[in-house]
């Protein structure tokens, strides 16, 4: 600070600075002296001249700004860094949000990597690569997928056929603990293959469902266009069909109203929506939450019993019925129920086919000598559907002309019928 007589800086000694060098104009308390003593309100210093004290307290003023116009430019400084801090954490965010989002759609097929054809191709190559395949091999499997491709049906390379009679010999002839077992008629089971490996399981349990549907004189009218299986990219195409036509508009704009090229799952709405615009009558039913002890879904495999036996008279212990399959889909994954069996102390086992099974697996169910360590591919207790929500998509008759367009108009707003 400077002193406000002479000017020379003092810093934080002023007071002393002033009492030594000016003292003569400084009054003192108890003096005597008989003159007006000035007090400056912000310091212990005393005056006897009014104008000194106004300089003197100018100083303290000016001083005070200094210090103030410090504090601001501190409080500035701390908002920018605070501003700059938000704006790094939010452009983080935002990558991050990217990068997930990037990554749900390799998941689900919808990042524009190619499909089946594609996939198929690269997975040759690989193979090629690894020496597990043969360059003319690799020559007459393309030229063999790509005709099939050309036709829109399915090669049925990964096709297995005769399981369901296997399974009708098996619980005659072979198996004491089962009172009951119901099981559809003629399901096909379809495995996912180097074209659709990881994400085609929605189109094998349609193909599987299918293969039954072909075999019932009461859908030949709705498939009269369908007869033979058809080709994932054939599928992929007749649900983009069923789209056009107005069902399910709000799942059509999930994937962007194409399925064709990509390698996008597929789930129950999809099925419904297919199968409704084949005039197939079917219908959702949600699970939406566990109804046992530890997770599990004991109404689900209540419902599906009722499914498959309420036509069946008698007590017969096998009931080979007229029954479609079932779609049944969980969070990731589907599967196809082929059946229910209900054990003597009255517990259910679900009879499900897997896309996930090869052809190889699924092939030892057709020898004569099965055992219950044959079956336990397909055996499905309570204790092991423990997913948070299942979704069954599940035919039963045909439509009307009327009825389809009806349920269409009614897929504007899609819903599922829910088992509280």
């Amino acid at each position: 600070s400077e002193c406000p007589f002479c000017g020379e800086a003092a810093g934080r000694q002023l007071e002393a600075h002033v009492r030594a060098r000016h003292g003569h104009l400084l009054g003192a308390p108890g003096t005597g002296n008989g003159d007006q003593l000035y007090e400056c309100p912000m310091c212990s210093l005393t005056c006897t001249n009014i104008q000194i004290l106004e300089e003197h307290v100018e100083l303290h003023l000016e001083e005070h700004n200094i210090s103030e116009g410090g504090n601001m430019k501190d409080l500035e400084l701390a908002q920018q860094l605070q501003s700059e801090e938000d704006k790094c954490r939010r452009s983080e965010e935002e990558k991050r949000e990217k990068e997930e989002f990037k990554k749900l759609q390799r998941q689900y097929g919808l990042d524009n990597s190619g499909g089946y054809k594609q996939q198929f191709l690269k997975n040759m190559e690989r193979e090629v690569n690894r020496g597990r395949m043969q360059p003319f091999e690799y020559h007459k499997r393309k030229a063999d997928m790509m005709e099939c491709l050309a036709f829109g049906i399915d090669d049925g390379k990964t096709k297995t056929s005769g399981i369901i009679e296997a399974l009708c010999k098996y619980y005659k002839n072979e198996n004491k603990d089962v009172r009951h077992v119901w099981l559809s008629a003629g399901v096909d089971h379809f495995h996912s293959s180097l074209g659709d490996r990881g994400w085609g399981c929605g189109y094998r349990n349609f193909q599987m469902l299918l293969s039954s549907l072909l075999q019932n004189s009461l859908y030949n009218d709705c498939l009269r266009d369908a007869t033979l299986i058809p080709s994932i990219p054939k599928i992929q195409s007749m649900i983009e069909d069923a789209w056009r036509e107005g069902f399910d508009p709000h799942g059509a704009s999930h994937f962007n109203n194409s399925l064709r090229g990509s390698k996008a799952w597929i789930g129950a709405c999809e099925i419904y929506s297919l199968l409704t615009s084949l005039r197939i009558k079917c219908q959702i039913i949600d699970f939406h939450k566990p109804t046992g002890p530890g997770g599990t879904h004991p109404r689900l495999l209540e419902w599906v019993l009722r499914y498959y036996s309420a036509d069946s008279e008698g007590g017969a212990k096998v009931v080979c019925t007229s029954k479609p399959p079932i779609y049944l889909q969980h969070q990731g994954h589907s599967r196809t129920v082929i059946g229910i069996e209900e054990k003597k102390n009255k517990t259910l086992c679900l009879l499900l086919f897997d896309p996930g099974c090869s052809s190889q697996e699924m092939q030892k169910l057709l020898k004569q000598n099965n055992d219950a360590t044959s079956l336990k591919a397909l055996r499905k207790f309570a204790g092991s559907l423990k997913e948070k929500q299942y979704q069954i998509v599940a035919v039963d008759g045909v439509l009307s002309l009327e009825e389809k367009a009806a349920r269409c108009c009614a897929s504007q707003v899609l819903t599922s019928e829910k088992i509280p």
